[in-house]
């Protein structure tokens, strides 16, 4: 079960290895990630990773592309503090990061935080993209926003603006066993994982427990249970039905999953971290001990 923190010793054959194979951030809550060699990690993740998020001007309530596929059509480069946005017909928009300001209270899943709108420009740009009246705001940087209580390893576990945990961590085998079962493969962009392994074999990420890369040490709390966000193709914004489909006739939980049995179809494993710090792609993921 997923509270059960029973563990064994991890094998030579996967510390040898499991490596770091990508790694990515997502500044924009829901918007198009990027690829990094490196990735320098504070207490809510990598950082500027879901840094700034989208929501309904009207309710405060954050907007992804379950309601606004063109989302995933939005690049984002965010260097220091200066954020540059790109999307399809659009002409490329460049604007400060607003660090400090008047605050808003904003609202995710059951969490309602004060964030720092980044004002009319942005604000406008989008709206005319997504065709909705939205606002671009930023997590206050000595905010706290904290993890689910039942799933965190510390009362200090923390998260920017992703749903609900640091990092997602999958392995390219799980992806590669997951293709194996359609019938149009399927790219890892799908997923939007932070860190993505190979070397332990498909679904390695289910039990892994324990890890480290680098200096610091990562623990896998919570199967990822996917939602309609995966059956949209991030380059094209087109929705199908895969690969929750697929999905649903293998990783329902249970016996591939730790965790309960209920509809929801899980890939991937949400991980939380103890320490900030920088890591690698082509680093290794040493097991310290399996669920």
């Amino acid at each position: 079960m997923l509270t059960d923190h029973t563990t064994r010793p991890a094998t030579d054959q996967a510390i040898a290895t499991v490596t770091v194979a990508a790694l990515y951030r997502y500044p924009i809550k829901s918007c198009a990630g990027t690829a990094l060699t490196e990735g320098a990690i504070d207490l809510r993740g990598f950082v500027h990773d879901r840094e700034l998020m989208l929501i309904d001007n009207a309710t405060g309530t954050f907007l992804t592309q379950r309601e606004f596929p063109r989302m995933a059509l939005v690049q984002p480069h965010l260097i220091d503090d200066v954020l540059r946005v790109e999307a399809p017909g659009m002409d490329a928009l460049t604007v400060p990061v607003v660090a400090a300001g008047p605050e808003r209270p904003v609202v995710i899943w059951r969490d309602t935080c004060p964030a720092i709108d980044q004002g009319d420009e942005v604000a406008t740009w989008f709206g005319q993209f997504l065709g909705t009246d939205c606002r671009l705001v930023r997590l206050p940087a000595d905010y706290r926003r904290q993890v689910d209580q039942t799933f965190a390893t510390s009362a200090d576990d923390q998260v920017g603006f992703a749903d609900g945990f640091p990092f997602l961590l999958i392995s390219e085998e799980s992806l590669e066993e997951l293709n194996r079962r359609l019938d149009t493969p399927l790219l890892m962009n799908r997923f939007r994982p932070n860190i993505v392994v190979r070397g332990g074999g498909p679904f390695w990420e289910d039990t892994v427990g324990t890890f480290r890369i680098g200096e610091i040490t990562f623990r896998g709390v919570k199967p990822c249970a996917r939602c309609p966000i995966t059956t949209t193709e991030q380059e094209t914004a087109i929705v199908g039905k895969e690969p929750l489909r697929t999905l649903a006739t293998f990783r329902r939980g249970g016996i591939h999953v730790p965790g309960p049995v209920h509809g929801a179809a899980y890939f991937g494993q949400n991980v939380t971290h103890d320490a900030a710090g920088v890591i690698r792609v082509g680093a290794a993921a040493v097991p310290l001990a399996t669920v």
